[in-house]
Parts: C-alpha cells; structure tokens; sequence
C-alpha cells in the first residue's frame, strides 16, 4: 500500500510541475527579433566564423541591430549579400574580389598516419564534422564538413589538408548553359 502512495504522489507532483513548467513558458516567453529570424534564415548555416561572429545566427542578430555589414558572409556570397541587402533596405558595398570568386567546395581531410590526437581540430570545428578522441587518430566526416577551414591553423603538426570534394551524385550540378558550348548561349569568338 505504501508502494502505490508513494507512486501517486511522484505522479501529483509530476504533473504539478509539468503544469507550473507549461505555464512559465507561456508567461515569460521571451520574443526573438523576427528580422533577425528571417536575416538567418537567408544565411547558409556553416557556422564558420569567417564574418568575425561566433555563428550564423549572432551575424544575424547584429545585421538586424545596424552593427554588421552585409557583406560579410563569405560562404553565402553576393547572392545571399543582395538578399539580404534588399531585406534590410541598405545599399550594399561590395564584397572582396576573393571572396566572390566562385570556388570548387572544398573537405577537410586528415592525414592519419600524422595525427597526434590534440583534439584541438576538433574543438575548432563549428559543425561537429570532426571525429576522434584524445591522443587516438581523428578524421572527418567529410558529407557533414562546409569547408570553412577553421581546423587548419589549429592542428599542430600540420596533418589537415583542404580539398576539392569529389565529386558525387550527391553533389554534381549542371553545368550553366553556355559554358561547356558558347555557340548555345549566343556568344561567338
């Protein structure tokens, strides 16, 4: 008989908390910036940090408070950088040369017969797409690695090379129209 009170009891107070728990989320719900929101979702998600902000989501964060320039966003590009200029109404200013030059994506890749196991890479990876363990032999999950190079100058003996994705049926594209025959696009030599 003790058993099955003691049951109910955890049962009323679980129930209790779950209400008083519901509640406080309803009450105290904090609102996040909704141009903040739509500026984020317009971003690509590396979370690599080359903008100078810890994330996808704080760059968006100080582009919706007027702090950030909208040209930061190397991975996104001009396209995201007009998209997002059009959003916020501001002229943009133009992005590097360099980083507008469109690019082959590349991996990570770690040479594994030179790996110490600093999990210094790791730590430096801002999606996770680094495995290991300390002082054990590392390597990259190369379908979840955005190529945002921040494991590079971490790695103290130099064992971690960027290179171009092979390419896959997962990744190909077609090629743009005109680029592999000008004679079709209209352009003549």
């Amino acid at each position: 008989m003790s058993m099955l009170a003691g049951l109910l009891i955890f049962f009323a107070l679980a129930v209790v908390f779950g209400l008083l728990l519901g509640y406080a989320a309803v009450r105290f719900k904090v609102e996040g910036n909704p141009l903040a929101e739509l500026i984020d979702k317009k971003l690509p998600q590396t979370q690599c940090g080359q903008c100078g902000y810890p994330g996808c989501k704080p760059y968006a964060e100080a582009l919706a408070n007027g702090t950030a320039e909208v040209n930061l966003c190397i991975p996104g590009g001009e396209p995201t950088m007009l998209e997002i200029a059009e959003l916020l109404q501001v002229e943009p200013k133009p992005m590097d040369a360099e980083a507008t030059t469109p690019k082959a994506r590349m991996v990570a890749v770690i040479d594994e017969d030179i790996c110490i196991g600093c999990v210094l890479c790791i730590k430096a990876c801002p999606v996770d797409a680094i495995v290991g363990t300390t002082k054990m032999m590392h390597t990259v999950i190369e379908k979840e690695c955005t190529g945002c190079e921040l494991c590079v100058p971490v790695c103290p003996v130099d064992c971690i090379d960027m290179v171009v994705e092979k390419t896959s049926l997962r990744n190909w594209k077609w090629p743009e129209p005109g680029l592999l025959n000008p004679a079709v696009s209209g352009e003549s030599k």
